[in-house]
């Protein structure tokens, strides 16, 4: 870079690194010159800071944004002051319910804040196992939606399309995979910085390991071991998870969801900035919008972030369930849904006139009808499944060697009611009727193998808590209870529901 480049590229950095700190507030500000010197301590010294690099996870959604700001920040405050800082890498992990939406988002923060020409920063994108440099535009990998696809089904098919088990806890596993692939990939980082509180942390640790211990993993060890142990831990988590859902023989199914865990090359220490920031988006809701060009999805924001456009089809799958199984209409199910989104909204202190901003998209029929059009269309266009598909899963028709299969028939497919039997035998594998498997595996999207494995399965009892399924729900705390009530009795039960 010649001298006068070399000029103009530090004249821009001050420019926006002063504009930055216009929207940060003293105690901001405060907390960046901190995290910075913790920074230098971490390094070693000024000397060894231009080879120390440090990686932020980025959801896309509006608190990993906050933190990417801030770490720039952080970034540009050390270069101004010492004439020297840190390498960056921003990791974002994306899967089948991200829609495009976000991925704007992202690029419009990276512009805003110049990382995309900035030699000190690496930008990737993690697709399960593929790493690329960020684009906004980014097709995702055919056989990532594929897993994605799989898995919303068999988790919901063992839950009865309840929210977080069929959606979060293959993501969160997947979650777990993405930071020992981005924290390792092409020679690691040295440190990880969290939004996460040391108690935050400490109490997550505490979870992942007595979940580890009650799957039989070796907990002692993963102990000595940190961050890498923990994704040990999370590992064996995942093995026994994935074999409850797909059974012990299930090879390839078990290998393509194994959680990386890094390599002995780096062992990345966590830097939390907790104790500097605030992450109640109004405190700091200009440099969201208005500087970092942050805008609040239709499909992407919901009831407790704004990164990812499945809770949609979680409110949309209790509507199903409440319409289908319990005989009831779409628009009580939503109205039950409804109630855990304002407790999750207020848990989350999210500024009143968002919260207001999710609730009024259903606060008609009309509404409700609109929205439920729009979950359709997501679920066809991110995971390619049909409503048939999805109230086939909230009907869990097929577990516990077809228990609920007759009422699932009679209820939604009266025509095949006579077909039950040669349904059943190619369930149990006593036949492989042509149109008996054509129909189930249309009417499910999933494969007979599949089929079968959930016919030697059952519907998941969370009050039990003897499987993998029910002991990551019962320590999981985005749920309440929705008191229901018979059509036919008037009897009233308390059901709960979990989501996002």
């Amino acid at each position: 870079m010649s001298y006068e480049a070399g000029k103009a590229t530090r004249e821009h950095e001050k420019t926006l690194y002063s504009r930055l700190l216009g929207y940060l507030s003293e105690v901001e500000i405060a907390g960046v010159k901190a995290t910075g010197e913790q920074i230098i301590d971490a390094a070693g010294g000024l000397d060894q800071l231009p080879q120390y690099k440090l990686m932020v996870a980025y959801g896309g959604g509006k608190d990993s944004t906050y933190v990417v700001a801030f770490v720039r920040a952080v970034q540009l405050y050390l270069q101004d002051s010492f004439d020297r800082t840190f390498v960056m890498r921003v990791a974002n992990m994306r899967h089948a319910g991200v829609p495009q939406s976000v991925m704007d988002n992202i690029d419009r923060v990276y512009r805003a804040l110049g990382l995309l020409e900035d030699e000190r920063v690496e930008l990737i994108t993690v697709d399960h196992t593929l790493i690329r440099p960020f684009q906004r535009v980014l097709p995702l990998p055919e056989r990532m939606i594929a897993i994605n696809r799989v898995d919303v089904l068999m988790n919901g098919h063992r839950s009865a399309g309840d929210g977080r088990p069929t959606f979060c806890n293959s993501c969160n596993l997947s979650v777990a995979d993405f930071y020992g692939r981005a924290a390792w990939w092409q020679g690691g980082v040295d440190a990880v910085v969290t939004g996460d509180s040391r108690r935050e942390q400490l109490l997550y640790s505490a979870w992942i390991l007595r979940l580890a211990k009650a799957s039989g993993i070796d907990v002692e060890q993963c102990r000595k071991m940190g961050f890498q142990g923990l994704l040990i831990a999370l590992r064996g988590i995942g093995d026994a998870y994935f074999r409850e859902l797909f059974g012990d023989d299930a090879e390839a199914e078990l290998s393509e969801r194994e959680v990386s865990t890094g390599g002995r090359s780096v062992q990345p220490e966590f830097i939390s900035i907790y104790d500097h920031v605030s992450y109640r988006v109004h405190d700091h809701w200009d440099l969201i919008v208005d500087f970092l060009g942050f805008q609040f999805d239709d499909l992407a924001f919901s009831f407790s972030e704004s990164d990812c456009a499945n809770p949609n089809l979680m409110a949309h799958l209790r509507g199903l369930r409440t319409q289908y199984v319990q005989n009831r209409t779409y628009e009580d199910g939503i109205t039950e849904y409804l109630h855990l989104g304002k407790e999750l909204m207020e848990k989350k202190e999210m500024p009143e006139h968002l919260a207001q901003l999710v609730l009024d998209r259903y606060d008609s029929p009309e509404k409700m009808g609109q929205r439920r059009r729009l979950s359709a269309d997501f679920a066809r266009d991110a995971f390619g499944l049909e409503e048939p598909a999805l109230v086939a899963m909230v009907f869990s028709p097929f577990t516990d060697e077809g228990e609920r299969l007759q009422t699932f028939i009679d209820r939604c497919h009266p025509d095949m009611s006579d077909q039950t039997a040669q349904l059943r035998a190619a369930l149990s594998g006593e036949s492989d009727d042509a149109q008996a498997v054509a129909w189930l595996e249309s009417t499910s999207a999933l494969s007979l193998g599949q089929l079968r494995t959930l016919y030697r399965s059952s519907l998941t009892d969370f009050e039990a808590r003897d499987s993998v399924i029910a002991r990551v729900r019962a320590g999981d705390p985005h749920k309440t209870a929705v008191e229901t009530v018979d059509p036919r009795t008037g009897g009233r039960t308390l059901e709960i529901i979990s989501g996002r």
